[in-house]
């Protein structure tokens, strides 16, 4: 048995012009979604990721606007370039690329984000909404990489009403609020958090009907541990480097995993392209509001 796989890049791609339509119907009421990005430093992969996230913009017809501020930009610096995109009337949400400089308390700089431009769906008020909304609709941006996990789900037909979920890491991006997520009413999957200090993983990995990795260890989810047939997607990913030099980016599950899951999402090129399609579904449903 190989896998099927669940391809993140096909269905964002589903996604982005499902959400061009939506944003040509918006500008036809005099509506414009619009993204702000704000970027502090110049680690490469920030700077590769904000560019993405500008150009899937660019293909939904979504304006964007971008802050680059420099490493040695003070706390004060940010502060005032998260006002501007807090009073900017062209911009109906808007995040704060992670990591910041070291020095610069990231939560702080979070929280003065105006909740109902939080693009990210992490500002304390939208994730104690999503605490609190367990049975009626939420009118609040979700975190990005939860609600594209449970779009991939949905889009591919696999159920979650009853299912037992094994999510591996309690991160405040994925693991934390997926878990929320995962268990509203509509969903309906029971779910246990792995970490660290939790007893026999394994056992409780391999029960799963669902697993999702968001560890950050490379190949960490061997193939035994998982049920014949589970849906299995792998969130975590590290930059390995090779003994020649170059490097490449692996996921938190092993490639064998492929031959007892039910449904795999590669990584890359499974989760990443969907949590940029839903930070932009945040834009535009943002601007609807």
């Amino acid at each position: 048995m190989t896998a099927i796989k669940l391809d993140g890049l096909k269905t964002a791609k589903e996604i982005k012009a499902e959400l061009h339509q939506r944003v040509i119907e918006l500008k036809q009421r005099d509506i414009h979604p619009g993204l702000g990005t704000l970027l502090v430093g110049d680690d490469p992969g920030s700077h590769q990721y904000v560019g993405g996230k500008h150009r899937d913009c660019a293909e939904v017809g979504v304006n964007s606007i971008r802050i680059d501020l420099p490493s040695t930009a003070t706390t004060n610096d940010i502060k005032a370039a998260i006002k501007d995109l807090n009073d900017a009337k062209d911009v109906t949400g808007y995040i704060i690329q992670l990591p910041l400089p070291f020095g610069i308390d990231t939560n702080e700089m979070l929280e003065l984000i105006d909740p109902a431009k939080d693009a990210d769906g992490l500002h304390p008020i939208n994730l104690g909404k999503l605490v609190l909304g367990v049975n009626q609709p939420l009118n609040s941006p979700l975190p990005c990489t939860p609600a594209g996990i449970v779009e991939l789900l949905k889009r591919y037909s696999i159920p979650t009403k009853g299912a037992e979920v094994a999510i591996i890491g309690r991160g405040i991006t994925v693991g934390r609020p997926l878990g929320l997520l995962m268990t509203r009413k509509g969903i309906d999957s029971t779910v246990t958090l792995v970490h660290s200090a939790t007893k026999d993983p394994h056992h409780i990995i391999k029960r799963a009907d669902i697993v999702i990795a968001a560890v950050g260890v490379a190949h960490f989810v061997e193939p035994d541990w998982i049920k014949d047939g589970a849906a299995v997607l792998d969130v975590g990913i590290t930059r390995h480097l090779n003994e020649d030099g170059t490097s490449q980016l692996l996921g938190d599950v092993h490639p064998d995993v492929e031959k007892v899951a039910g449904y795999l999402s590669p990584n890359p090129g499974g989760v990443g392209p969907m949590t940029r399609a839903m930070l932009v579904k945040n834009v535009v449903d943002q601007a609807s509001r």
